[in-house]
């Protein structure tokens, strides 16, 4: 699969003239929904047929169970996930005033079970951490992104634009060949989407799961053949925030469901 994603780009970019890595403006800003297919928006618009809803569910359970040496659950500091959560997965990446850079809704999660639940923090992509993290960003559907507005995470934001700009691996190119210069056309038969991040974590037909944003920086990283950045990295920070900012007021969708 990874050696075909490979041809398939070098074959798309010898047909491609120019180019032109220019940043989409705002107004002409679209959601990976609006290129999927009508089966698949349907899959996503149907709670009941969505499979991401399964790891919300599982979320919710996770929310009220007590964990750790403090025998705490995340609702015993945060009470109804409804009205405390709501809003959260919008502002993430945000900026950490002990840790003196931004950590994505992930890392908080573990932060909060180090420090407040004193249990061990939850692998990378395991589901308990997809589905905590399903759950929490799933009380923010609808609500417009604000990552970013934080004028502590400017550097940040700027070095993730910087990486998006980046060309690299053996295939030389940067996010941004594909997804500012290229979307509206398709890939292996996948559309090449503008690479806005309102719906994470998120289903992907392809992995027959749900996944995190950093799963999919790294499958493309892969797919150039870069070496992909481990998960946690600083760097796969930054690309994250700086794909939430520049999707600020664009409403979440999370879970989402992709090709």
């Amino acid at each position: 699969m990874i050696l075909w994603r490979a041809i398939a780009v070098a074959a798309l970019f010898a047909t491609t003239p120019a180019l032109l890595a220019g940043e989409i403006p705002p107004e002409a800003r679209r959601s990976g929904y609006s290129f999927m297919s009508p089966d698949t928006r349907a899959m996503q618009d149907d709670d009941t047929s969505n499979p991401g809803m399964l790891f919300v569910l599982d979320g919710e359970a996770l929310w009220g169970k007590k964990t750790g040496s403090a025998g705490k659950a995340c609702a015993d500091c945060h009470g109804d996930a409804r009205s405390s959560m709501k809003g959260a997965a919008a502002r993430y990446p945000a900026f950490d005033s002990t840790l003196g850079r931004p950590v994505t809704l992930d890392q908080r999660i573990n932060l909060c079970r180090v420090n407040h639940q004193r249990a061990a923090p939850l692998p990378h992509e395991s589901r308990d951490i997809l589905a905590l993290s399903a759950f929490v960003a799933y009380q923010s559907r609808g609500i417009a992104i604000t990552a970013g507005d934080d004028a502590q995470l400017k550097p940040f934001v700027e070095q993730g634009r910087s990486l998006f700009m980046q060309r690299e691996g053996q295939l030389n190119l940067a996010c941004t060949n594909c997804h500012d210069d290229n979307f509206d056309k398709h890939l292996a038969g996948s559309p090449i989407t503008q690479a806005q991040p309102t719906g994470y974590p998120l289903y992907r037909l392809e992995w027959q799961t749900l996944g995190s944003l950093e799963r999919r920086l790294r499958s493309c990283m892969t797919g150039i053949r870069a070496q992909a950045y481990d998960y946690g990295a600083p760097e796969l920070v930054a690309l994250e925030l700086y794909l939430m900012s520049r999707a600020r007021g664009m409403p979440m969708e999370t879970p989402a469901v992709r090709p």
